[in-house]
């Protein structure tokens, strides 16, 4: 029987993701330095797995028994390795599911992607991540595993995940902060059209637990630069009504809105060390989380 192809998890996709990984894994490397994790690798630790040799990794953890039957490089894995615990949280609110370019992808479909391919970035390392959608409350939620088999589970998740009228942000972090038992790395996908005060408490609230956030703030290419002309009508997705008007009007005024808006998100994501990355959907997946990678590399080689 044919196999139900994995949307989120698109091959062609992957193999330019893929091409990510040595990076991804400096970045997770500067993650961990100086937070849970010891830089100290697989001295006095239990082993837990095997992963594929990549450059950068210590020679002295190849194991040469697979590497004779496989003729593969593999490394021994340690749990003192296997800490990193990724969680990625995707705003599943009507909001999201707008998109300006017929031929292209919503906000929510975006989100998807970028989260799974961010998994899959985490997972190939060896360490774990676990994805959950959320409007006013958590859903679908897969637990954080390490094993390549929780990519099938997060992509099926994913494909469930059915945009509802409202989100609460802010309440949703409350609640994960309460959830997560150990520290780990929190990853949200958010337009943020939200009650910004509550969102700020719940982003407080991770940080306080000890938790890394790094937030995506994803928007239309049309939303970050409204770019329209001639008489419109705007429909809002969650409830706000409609307004018909002429774009060229009120161009100005929803500009320097949308600028403080950013402004007071990327206040309080810097008050919080929370790293604040803003996506345009215009732009190409893999050029979004490339870029993203090579900025916190740069940043880890600095600190």
């Amino acid at each position: 029987m044919a196999q139900h192809k994995k949307k989120y998890l698109d091959p062609e996709k992957l193999k330019k993701i893929g091409s990510l990984e040595i990076v991804a894994r400096q970045v997770v490397e500067g993650l961990r330095i100086g937070s849970h994790k010891s830089p100290a690798r697989g001295i006095s630790s239990e082993f837990s797995a095997y992963r594929q040799y990549v450059a950068g990794d210590e020679t002295r953890h190849i194991d040469w028994k697979a590497y004779a039957r496989f003729n593969r490089y593999y490394i021994k894995q340690f749990d003192a390795e296997t800490n990193f615990i990724a969680n990625l949280l995707v705003d599943g609110s009507k909001s999201m599911t707008y998109g300006s370019n017929p031929n292209g992808l919503t906000k929510l479909e975006y989100a998807k992607f970028m989260a799974a391919s961010l998994a899959y970035l985490t997972v190939s390392q060896g360490d774990s991540a676990g994805v959950g959608m959320f409007d006013g409350e958590l859903n679908n939620y897969v637990n954080p595993k390490s094993n390549m088999s929780v990519l099938n589970d997060i992509s099926d998740q994913l494909e469930l995940l059915e945009p509802r009228p409202r989100t609460n942000v802010g309440g949703i972090l409350h609640d994960f902060a309460h959830r997560m038992s150990k520290r780990g790395f929190v990853m949200l996908f958010s337009d943020l059209f939200d009650n910004t005060d509550e969102f700020m408490n719940g982003l407080s609230h991770l940080r306080y637990g000890g938790h890394n956030v790094i937030l995506f703030h994803i928007l239309d290419d049309y939303e970050l630069n409204f770019p329209l002309n001639g008489m419109w009508k705007f429909l809002g997705l969650e409830g706000e009504g409609e307004l018909v008007t002429q774009p060229a009007r009120v161009r100005e005024n929803y500009l320097n809105e949308l600028e403080s808006f950013i402004s007071e998100i990327k206040s309080a994501c810097a008050k919080n060390e929370v790293d604040y990355v803003l996506v345009n959907t215009k732009d190409p997946l893999e050029k979004t989380i490339s870029d993203y990678l090579l900025r916190r590399t740069a940043m880890a080689k600095s600190r």
